[in-house]
């Protein structure tokens, strides 16, 4: 097999796309937090504390010199990012949550019809029990 078409049954597997659709989404989903995070989350907390844009909040270690820009350290943008992250962790971890509790009640209502009803079990009884006399 050529590894052209190796790739293309790779490709064209279920699995892949399903992936490629996940991160696409994961992608719009991570833009979505983060402009919940920056325009609705951070302004109400930066003026409870005083006034203070997250964004603006860092350390100069070197100030600005003509057309070479500050040397500093971030931390409020790494501080919006850390609230970033905690929202789509929760996100997906309620998602999860729901997915196997979905799955849970598929294998319950499959394990419920694999159990046979009661007059079936009396009949192979009888059929085992009449077995038994011829």
């Amino acid at each position: 097999m050529s590894l052209l078409t190796e790739f293309k049954a790779f490709a064209v597997r279920g699995n892949v796309i399903d992936m490629a659709v996940g991160i696409i989404i994961g992608a719009a989903f991570g833009k979505v937090v983060s402009s919940f995070v920056n325009d609705l989350v951070m302004p109400p907390i930066g003026i409870l504390i005083g006034g203070v844009d997250f964004g603006d909040l860092a350390i100069i270690l070197k100030a600005a010199s003509g057309d070479i820009p500050a040397v500093a350290i971030k931390y409020g943008a790494f501080i919006q990012t850390c609230i970033d992250f905690m929202i789509v962790a929760a996100a997906i971890f309620i998602a999860i949550k729901f997915m196997n509790e979905l799955k849970r009640k598929e294998e319950q209502v499959t394990e419920a019809a694999a159990v046979p009803p009661p007059q079936e079990v009396l009949l192979k009884e009888i059929r085992d029990l009449l077995k038994q006399r011829s």
